[in-house]
């Protein structure tokens, strides 16, 4: 019988490893996932910026004075609308993925971070405007949002990356991905 029972109690004892196996190896795969997640959220971003229409209204609306009323970039700087229009729905989409942590926010910060805060300025006063016309405060929040959490964490002593990061090295060298 002590046979049988020292192997009852091996049994159990091997499926509770079994079992705490079963959950590292889970929690390692989340973990993996989640990467693999804000890596392709992170490329997707890259592509609203790869984007030849959004860079074609990025460089238009960059050289407009800040806070234009819709009035004056109307009258002023007649087709404009259709880029601020396209700037501001892509930063909204862009303020939604990072407010859900769909893209982490470093990466936000350093991929597009003072471009969001320069744009922000060009187009708030015709977002202000366009709040009115609708009669919604909610046009482009998220726009705002992320606008004003770049402003909140961007230091007046931050460098630009190419001075920032001029020791910086790769770990590997190699051609293995």
């Amino acid at each position: 019988m002590t046979d049988l029972s020292r192997l009852a109690d091996m049994a159990e004892i091997l499926g509770a490893l079994v079992v705490i196996g079963g959950l590292i190896f889970a929690v390692l795969q989340m973990r993996n996932i989640r990467q693999q997640r804000r890596e392709l959220a992170a490329i997707e971003l890259f592509r609203f910026f790869g984007n030849a229409e959004f860079n074609g209204a990025y460089q238009r609306i960059l050289h407009l004075p800040d806070g234009l009323s819709a009035a004056e970039l109307e009258a002023k700087y007649p087709g404009r609308e259709l880029c601020a229009m396209l700037i501001c729905t892509t930063m909204e989409n862009i303020g939604v993925m990072t407010f859900q942590r769909i893209v982490p926010f470093r990466i936000v910060k350093n991929l597009i971070g003072a471009s969001t805060i320069v744009l922000w300025r060009k187009l708030e006063g015709w977002v202000a405007d366009l709040r009115d016309e609708i009669g919604s405060a909610e046009a482009f929040e998220w726009f705002q949002w992320l606008a004003e959490k770049l402003e909140e964490r961007s230091d007046v002593d931050d460098l630009p990356a190419y001075e920032a990061h001029k020791s910086w090295t790769p770990t590997n060298l190699s051609s293995d991905i």
